[in-house]
């Protein structure tokens, strides 16, 4: 087992409430200017994240484990060891419905090509935050 002080405590919340509470060695977020890694010791931040996967390094019963979890949007504050991650929704890849994920994949392509089509701009910008929240689901699930 990782010695406590190499730790970090990572925090999902949702307004739903809590969607992940894990201690671990590493969290790897997708922010909105690339991709950051965050260990122990790590100076205090917060930064917007995008839609992407987090990526938790752990010890579970004495093996080494990554949680793999879909999160659209938000933000991350990290300090003091704790990485509290906050945004509209995050699902565990465990958690992923992948027939429900296709489905809205498949519903958020053809809203994207209605939209092209009819020059709806603000109904094509939706459509394509709705299709890379739906590929994100798809491939977190894809590495479980």
């Amino acid at each position: 087992m990782a010695n406590k002080e190499k730790l970090i405590d990572v925090l999902i919340v949702t307004p739903n409430g809590v969607q992940y509470e894990h201690e671990g060695q590493i969290a790897v977020l997708e922010a909105v200017d690339g991709q950051i890694g965050i260990m122990a010791g790590h100076e205090p931040l917060v930064t917007p994240l995008s839609i992407g996967e987090v990526h938790v390094k752990r010890d579970h019963e004495h093996q080494q484990k990554i949680d793999k979890i879909a999160v659209n949007g938000g933000y991350v504050e990290f300090s003091n060891d704790v990485a509290t991650i906050v945004a509209d929704s995050a699902e565990r890849a465990r958690d992923i419905d992948i027939k429900r994920a296709e489905s809205a994949k498949e519903r958020a392509e053809r809203h994207l090509v209605e939209a092209k089509q009819t020059k709806d701009s603000s109904s094509q910008a939706r459509a394509e935050v709705a299709l890379r929240r739906a590929i994100n689901r798809i491939n977190v699930y894809g590495q479980n």
